[in-house]
């Protein structure tokens, strides 16, 4: 779909709504979520500054007439409905919302009582899992991280294993146990071989990790037994967020032969509530990686499909300060989104509106842009120092985990806000 009509997207716009410097939610960004209030059941949000404009309202005062949308769609506990109108629908509907905060646009701007009706402080505000998600895959796709784990664990001379430069690889994992940011959780237990001369025992998780990921979200894909090719597949994808694909490691290292991740991952997957568009995403698009050899002729890509998204992760102990620990970039995947939706694709699997796919760890190419605790502190021999003068190899019991995210460029910050979850105590 042609992208040049995205007119939010117009960089010298600005809002008649008051947006922080260095804000993640400019007028240029607009995500979408759901959220919830004491009074009012789930809906429909747009972020703007400090701000979140409830859909619901806006519908309900005639704001979003002549858009394919009833009251329905905005007064809702999932995007489903509202994704389900396609790219088109969903793209006029930003472009409209974009129109109204604009600052040379009066028409709600000058109503101060439907203003007060509409806006709502992001701080008064519950964020709520933003998509009912039907399937959720997450791939592999991080060269670096890819390698980092193969020279841990195989011979680094051949850490990729075979396939692994022909194929997005990928698997299907649990989409019950997604959930949103701010969502604690505890410790998983599982079968863990602490002493490899030893039988297994069942204990709580030893080596509990975080993976920095990015997921993206489905519109209504293709019926069952066709594809999606990589030039077609942007128009399938929604929009993105952060993701913190949890693994337990001693567990999966005992399980993963030969089915690959099943306990070591079900557990819990985190995800932040705003959605950010696709479209909003265009401005920062860059280059994938080169790719050697060659890949097959339904992965090539024409243009350029992958994104300048600056990553972070931190920890935070429980009582103490946020300790930088990971500093990456969305640029240095291998395989791209639109080649990830092609090979999913490819075999004639459907996909559905509000699926789920987790880009995989994402690790840079130096040692402070590994993605995971495992490359970070090198399975263990090469521990993290906190501020507060304790060491992690693995995440404590009553750490927190946050991921943010950001794109910047021709003085236009679009963020993602940021994915948290503190780890209780086993049960």
């Amino acid at each position: 779909m042609e992208t040049s009509n995205i007119l939010a997207n117009n960089p010298n716009l600005k809002s008649w709504v008051e947006v922080p410097a260095n804000s993640d939610f400019p007028i240029q960004n607009l995500p979408f979520g759901i959220f919830k209030t004491r009074s009012q059941s789930e809906r429909v949000g747009v972020r703007i500054g400090n701000q979140v404009l409830d859909l619901k309202a806006l519908y309900v005062l005639g704001y979003l007439e002549n858009l394919p949308f009833e009251a329905s769609d905005f007064e809702n506990k999932f995007l489903n409905d509202l994704m389900g109108k396609g790219k088109k629908a969903t793209r006029d509907l930003r472009n409209h919302i974009s129109k109204l905060l604009s600052h040379d646009f009066e028409d709600l701007k000058v109503n101060q009582h439907h203003v007060d009706q509409v806006l709502i402080a992001a701080d008064k505000i519950d964020m709520c899992l933003p998509v009912q998600i039907g399937d959720y895959t997450d791939f592999y796709s991080s060269k670096e991280h890819a390698t980092n784990v193969g020279t841990m664990f195989r011979d680094p001379a051949n850490a990729l294993l075979p396939n692994w430069l022909w194929i997005p690889v990928g698997y299907h994992g649990r989409a019950s146990s997604v959930i949103v940011s701010g969502q604690a959780i505890h410790r998983p237990k599982g079968q863990i071989k602490p002493d490899p001369t030893q039988d297994p025992i069942f204990a709580p998780c030893r080596n509990l990790d975080f993976e920095l990921e990015t997921g993206f979200i489905t519109y209504e894909g293709k019926p069952l037994g066709d594809s999606i090719s990589t030039a077609e597949a942007e128009d399938f994808i929604f929009g993105m967020c952060l993701f913190n694909d949890w693994s337990a490691r001693d567990i999966q290292t005992w399980e993963y032969v030969p089915l690959g991740p099943f306990l070591a991952k079900n557990f819990a997957s985190s995800m932040s509530p705003w959605i950010v568009t696709l479209d909003a995403l265009q401005p920062f698009k860059v280059a994938s990686p080169t790719q050697v050899p060659e890949v097959l002729d339904y992965l090539k890509c024409d243009a350029d499909k992958s994104y300048d998204i600056n990553l972070e992760v931190l920890i935070e102990p429980k009582g103490g300060s946020e300790n930088l620990i990971c500093e990456s970039n969305f640029k240095y995947m291998y395989w791209n989104m639109s080649q990830q939706l092609a090979h999913h694709t490819v075999n004639g699997c459907n996909i559905r509106c509000g699926d789920l796919m987790g880009s995989g760890t994402i690790s840079g190419p130096t040692p402070n842009s590994y993605g995971s605790m495992l490359e970070l502190a090198w399975k263990g021999t090469k521990p993290l120092k906190m501020n507060d003068g304790t060491e992690r190899k693995f995440i404590h019991d009553n750490d927190t985990v946050i991921m943010r995210g950001y794109c910047e460029k021709d003085g236009v910050r679009i963020g993602f806000g940021e994915v948290s979850t503190e780890i209780l105590p086993a049960k």
